[in-house]
């Protein structure tokens, strides 16, 4: 009697002391309102940015390279002066050729006389058919001397010109290979490298996938109607557009993909050669979908879930993802819109927890 006594006044403790024991705290979460909004059909590939125009500058004459005349890094205009060579030969080159050319232009002007001369002289029975001819070959002569002294005179000129290495495009300028002190000449290689900035282009490859997909849709449609949206590698997006303006006429038999190339503007010169970038296309008319934020997406086995907040409790939502839309994914099953969905803290939380709710911050936008 007095053992049944103790059990049940241990099993009252007990249950009282299970009565009293408080809930968890609820989870501190952050939520964010599911939306729905246009959305344009896309394809989504890699690209590589690429400048328009691309020179490489070089020297075209042998000689001291006497200054440097530009910030490496800096934009250049076309025309700016880029380098400067030592130009004391080449002038003297310049005005040797000029003294050639004048003892040139006299024996041509005597052999014109000469000539005029035997002509007379033979029209008067004076002369001879042989002196009259031996003028005739002496101003052919003269003459073949005249063109060959100016052809060297307009040669030295322009490798006197060529002392200024000038831009020959508008774009930003690399790094120079050379330096003040140095000889260069045609055979030093390239001197620096200018590519041009605004607008710039991105190429992308497209598997023939997209190209049968869009065939079997059996609408045409033209490269110039599609929208080019560049995202970064960290997901920002790109505050231009583009538009499609080539797509080549073979594929490449190494990756069964076509290469396309969009034409986009670049006024804050951003965007630089050789840069990786995501590329969506998009066409159509844009139609409703519900998006949330990728950072609430979660994957399992069953697939794609969030959590979304139901009187204070975190409760399961399965969904299916049809694509992306910036940093959103694109809902076409599972939600309806409006929800609250938790971005954030989502690590501590688990099915039928109890959570606090705060509105998220909303995203940055890129540029």
């Amino acid at each position: 009697m007095r053992k049944a006594l103790w059990i049940a006044i241990a099993f009252g403790l007990a249950s009282a002391a299970s009565a009293q024991s408080p809930e968890p705290p609820a989870i501190p979460v952050a939520t964010a309102k599911v939306e729905r909004k246009p959305v344009a059909k896309s394809a989504n590939f890699v690209g590589r940015i690429s400048g328009i125009e691309k020179v490489d500058v070089r020297a075209r004459v042998t000689g001291f390279l006497e200054q440097v005349l530009f910030k490496e890094g800096d934009v250049v205009k076309a025309g700016d002066p880029l380098y400067r060579i030592e130009k004391s030969l080449f002038q003297a080159a310049v005005e040797r050729a000029q003294g050639t050319l004048e003892i040139a232009k006299a024996a041509d002007a005597l052999a014109d006389i000469q000539l005029q001369r035997a002509e007379d002289l033979l029209a008067k029975s004076a002369g001879t058919v042989v002196a009259r001819d031996q003028a005739q070959a002496q101003k052919q002569q003269t003459a073949g001397s005249l063109m060959t002294s100016q052809a060297d005179l307009d040669t030295a000129k322009v490798n006197l010109s060529y002392t200024d290495i000038n831009a020959p495009i508008t774009g930003r300028i690399g790094l120079t290979n050379l330096t003040k002190g140095n000889v260069v000449s045609p055979d030093s290689g390239v001197l620096a490298t200018i590519i041009s900035q605004d607008p710039i282009y991105v190429t992308f490859p497209v598997s023939q996938r997209e190209f049968l997909k869009a065939a079997e849709s059996g609408k045409h449609i033209d490269p110039k109607d599609l929208t080019v949206k560049l995202r970064f590698s960290d997901g920002m997006e790109y505050g231009q557009r583009g538009q499609i303006d080539f797509v080549n006429n073979s594929v490449d038999r190494g990756t069964d993909t076509v290469l396309a190339r969009a034409k986009v503007p670049n006024p804050a010169s951003t965007l630089t050669d050789g840069q990786l970038v995501r590329v969506d296309i998009e066409a159509g008319t844009p139609s409703e979908m519900v998006v949330v934020p990728q950072s609430a997406l979660i994957a399992d086995q069953g697939g794609s879930y969030v959590f979304a907040v139901e009187n204070g409790k975190a409760v399961i939502k399965r969904i299916r993802i049809s694509g992306t839309e910036g940093t959103d994914a694109i809902v076409s099953d599972g939600l309806a819109g409006g929800e609250q969905i938790i971005v954030q803290g989502l690590q501590a939380v688990r099915p039928g927890a109890s959570v606090r709710a705060r509105e998220a911050a909303p995203a940055i936008k890129g540029n």
